[in-house]
């Protein structure tokens, strides 16, 4: 992300997988929003997005999240989100009974059909879990993306993860319409890319999280 040169993104001054594992970064003195914090960040995020990334998933393979989902390198968004996403989701929500039987079988069946959702366009640079949290905003009111789970994908699944759990302004999704128009039907999409961070946190969290995981997933099947 950093290296896309498009938004903002701490250095990463030492990190280690050693126990005890740690990451350290760069200090972001946190300030207030202005005027054009927003639109700003709308077109940065446009501008890491057309950087692109050289498959869905990641050449080193690295996993995303606690839950270890997998990252596998794929040529197309259909086979990434089925195979990285949705079945391992399936698979953890089986073991942990996160979701009724019938609820993990439309789920597997979706997965199965994903080609006719999928738009074509090449993999984007996602920032992966891109909510409210993840952004900082410092002292001269510019944005700055943390703890990302950075994967090539469709870059409807980082905007579909802002409307998620908002915090971010209509501002900000103008700005990016302006620098890399979403394909036609996005609208009937969101929800779709929803369904991977919300059956997350049905497994997680569960509560409300199993109800709107599985409206999002009757939406598709």
């Amino acid at each position: 992300m950093r290296a896309a040169d498009a938004v903002a993104v701490p250095e990463v001054l030492a990190v280690s997988d050693e126990s005890p594992n740690h990451l350290v970064l760069e200090w972001i003195d946190e300030g207030r929003a202005r005027a054009n914090t927003e639109r700003h960040l709308g077109l940065g995020l446009a501008r890491m997005h057309r950087v692109g990334a050289p498959a869905f998933g990641r050449d080193d393979r690295r996993t995303t999240g606690s839950r270890g989902l997998p990252n596998e390198p794929y040529e197309t968004w259909a086979e990434f989100y089925a195979a990285n996403r949705l079945l391992p989701l399936a698979r953890l929500a089986r073991a942990g009974g996160a979701l009724s039987p019938s609820v993990i079988a439309d789920l597997e069946r979706l997965a199965s059909r994903l080609g006719s959702f999928d738009t074509g366009e090449p993999p984007a640079r996602l920032h992966g879990d891109l909510w409210a949290g993840n952004r900082l905003v410092d002292v001269d009111g510019r944005s700055w993306l943390i703890d990302p789970a950075a994967h090539g994908g469709h870059r409807e699944f980082d905007l579909a993860m802002m409307r998620l759990f908002g915090g971010f302004t209509s501002d900000c999704f103008a700005a990016y319409a302006e620098v890399y128009p979403l394909e036609h039907g996005w609208e009937g999409r969101v929800a779709l890319h929803q369904i991977a961070p919300l059956v997350v946190h049905a497994i997680k969290f569960g509560g409300g999280y199993v109800s709107s995981a599985t409206a999002a997933i009757a939406e598709y099947t």
